[in-house]
């Protein structure tokens, strides 16, 4: 009966041994990462880390805006499909220094009602330099729209057009100004 005992007690341990090993294996293959984006930071994979993803759950909210231009960038953001009307200023529809005004009252500051008294007032910005929020100035001054990052600026263009996201480079850059 004592040799029994014994049998089992090295079959239990051996099985217990081949699970642990097993489970050492398995935990330490690399595991698919889902990327782990922190905004304003960037993107990044960790090895062995896996994000569940729930089907139906809400998208996280923005990251609150820091400055005036962030905030101004955000308001129009949500204005984005509005309507171009010439001399609009909002809430419903714009024109290109309606939109620009509307953003920035939003953000808490009131800024010259023309996009010429735009690109006249604030403190100059170079096209290298721009950040999020800066007001830029076209076509010598006659448009106006809110730089949004990566190369694209927020703008009320003309009738038939809705206030859009397009690159700054497809209209000629006459300046910018920081508020």
């Amino acid at each position: 009966m004592a040799s029994q005992v014994s049998k089992r007690n090295v079959r239990r341990a051996i099985v217990a041994s081949a699970l642990a090993v097993g489970a050492l294996t398995a935990t330490a293959a690399p595991a698919a990462a889902d990327p782990i984006t922190i905004p304003g930071i960037g993107t990044f994979e960790i090895p062995g880390v896996v994000i569940p993803q729930v089907p139906g759950a809400p998208a996280l909210p923005a990251p609150p805006a820091s400055s005036t231009g962030d905030k101004a960038v955000q308001a129009a953001q949500t204005k984005l499909g509005a309507p171009y009307v010439y001399g609009a200023a909002g809430p419903n529809s714009f024109d290109c220094s309606g939109l620009v005004q509307w953003a920035f009252k939003q953000a808490g500051l009131n800024l010259p009602r023309t996009s010429y008294d735009q690109a006249a007032a604030g403190s100059p910005v170079s096209e290298s330099d721009l950040r999020p929020g800066d007001v830029v100035s076209f076509y010598g001054g006659s448009h106006s729209g809110i730089y949004a990052g990566n190369g694209n600026v927020i703008h009320a263009s003309t009738a038939g057009q809705p206030v859009k996201l397009a690159p700054i480079a497809s209209m000629p850059f006459d300046g910018a100004r920081r508020y």
